[in-house]
């Protein structure tokens, strides 16, 4: 349980991982705070977007639709491990989902099966969508799935947590499948790895998009 990152923060964190991070429009006060509170934070989600293409599907996420308004996540991995910023605060990510698979986030424990939706997920996750059909077929380029290790372990070295605390979206809510096409596990198991390694980075910045 933890203080969310600030914008600045969670960019350094990224960075110093390593990762390529750019930012997206008015990414660092585009959120839902006014339908409720974002924080405590207690782990990161990871989801697939069921797009392809890079610049629509950012944009899709920023924007949202209109079934469910923007942002759509914190940030977007795009197949070349790219991070698009796209949020800060509370996104429209996690839905509801399973009490017993929270607090087994905050202890950092095993996880139960998640057969409720009945906990505010968009207020304890940060959300991260990555470019992918979520079709089974789509493939997923080592440099996306290092991109989500990268990001995932950069939070959770900020805040301290363990790989545990990391979580797809098909393990928070009844019902979903994403990420399809690795699993959670072997993603933990490679975010717990880096973990008891030092950052790489910090990357090169690359430029704010402008916007349109």
């Amino acid at each position: 349980m933890a203080t969310p990152l600030t914008a600045d923060r969670l960019l350094k964190a990224l960075r110093d991982e390593g990762l390529e991070v750019r930012e997206y429009r008015a990414w660092r006060t585009h959120n839902r705070n006014s339908k409720g509170p974002w924080g405590p934070v207690n782990g990161v989600m990871i989801h697939h977007t069921v797009t392809k293409g890079t610049d629509s599907s950012v944009e899709l996420c920023y924007e949202g639709h209109s079934s469910l308004p923007g942002p759509l996540c914190h940030g977007v991995i795009d197949k070349a491990g790219v991070v698009h910023m796209v949020g800060h605060g509370r996104a429209n990510h996690a839905g509801l989902g399973d009490s017993d698979v929270l607090r087994a986030v905050v202890d950092e424990a095993a996880l139960p099966p998640d057969n409720e939706a009945d906990t505010d997920g968009n207020r304890h996750f940060y959300g991260f969508e990555c470019v992918n059909l979520g079709d089974g077929e789509d493939p997923w380029p080592e440099a996306q799935k290092l991109a989500i290790e990268k990001v995932s372990a950069a939070i959770c070295r900020a805040h301290g947590w363990t790989q545990r605390s990391v979580i797809g979206h098909l393990e928070w809510q009844p019902g979903k499948v994403d990420p399809r096409g690795f699993t959670m596990g072997s993603m933990r198991g490679r975010i717990g790895k880096r973990l008891g390694a030092e950052p790489v980075g910090p990357a090169p910045k690359s430029p704010r998009v402008p916007s349109v």
